[in-house]
């Protein structure tokens, strides 16, 4: 849900801690040298450049009255989001996000501007937006998306799972060319059996399997939307709840670029109204 700030009249602050991606540095030098330039150029800009996730916890952790903004991929904005979360500071932050990398469709669904500059001049101009968010039983958050069997790599077998140094060579051969897997690269998983249930109505039970669930926070309505996709071709299942709950046999998912998580037999989902600030156009 999409919520305009009670602090419009005040503007954001132009007091900023630019954070950048490692990963970011590497995909597109000369995108984040721009970006920093029209930063620093609107607002008393501290720039850190973490090289791994403890040091990125530790800079936002720091940033004092700063106001964070992120220079990276779906990936440093939802690390952002989480560690904010953790510290029980999401309600009060403001976030601002330059996307620069290959995983951008969350950034691009939260109306985030792809271009660089554009970015970086809402990141100082911007507006703040109150979104809704996902919080689910284990304390993981979702922001755009979770999908259910997660989508899969298309070209990864049992050879590779055997031989973890494949995968760690391709990892490393993708990073230096900055080539990061595209959708039309995934798969989606084998059909599951799910008992799928929307504020205590059963969408979908164990009797038969479904092709996939997703959900995610429903745009100006403060619920969450799902969708159960039936097996053999059969028309899609959508409701709206404020709080949804699947079961299963150990079934894993995805939400929004993190990783895949589980196996869980049970996780819910609730809805938190205007829980996270962000700088929008």
């Amino acid at each position: 849900m999409d919520h305009p700030t009670d602090r419009t009249d005040e503007g954001l602050s132009r007091q900023v801690l630019v954070l950048v991606d490692p990963l970011a540095r590497r995909a597109d030098g000369e995108s984040v040298r721009i970006a920093k330039d029209v930063l620093c150029a609107g607002a008393s800009v501290k720039v850190c450049l973490p090289e791994s996730p403890e040091e990125f916890a530790k800079a936002l952790a720091r940033r004092g009255a700063r106001r964070p903004v992120v220079i990276g991929d779906d990936r440093a904005l939802l690390r952002a989001v989480a560690l904010l979360h953790r510290e029980r500071e999401l309600s009060t932050a403001v976030l601002s996000m330059v996307p620069v990398g290959g995983a951008l469709s969350l950034a691009r669904s939260l109306g985030i501007p792809a271009q660089t500059v554009a970015a970086a001049r809402a990141a100082l101009d911007g507006t703040e937006r109150r979104l809704d968010l996902l919080v689910d039983d284990s304390d993981g958050l979702v922001l755009g998306d979770l999908r259910i069997p997660p989508l899969a790599q298309a070209h990864a077998g049992p050879a590779d799972a055997a031989r973890p140094w494949v995968r760690t060579c391709r990892s490393l051969v993708r990073t230096l060319a900055a080539r990061p897997v595209r959708p039309a690269a995934l798969a989606p998983g084998p059909p599951v059996r799910l008992r799928v249930e929307a504020d205590g109505v059963t969408l979908a039970d164990l009797d038969r399997p479904v092709e996939g669930v997703s959900v995610g926070p429903a745009t100006g309505t403060g619920l969450a939307r799902v969708e159960v996709r039936g097996a053999a071709g059969s028309a899609p299942l959508r409701a709206t709840a404020r709080t949804v709950t699947v079961t299963g046999a150990d079934f894993r998912y995805r939400a929004d670029a993190g990783a895949i998580a589980g196996p869980v037999r049970r996780r819910t989902w609730t809805v938190r109204v205007a829980a996270w600030g962000l700088a929008l156009p």
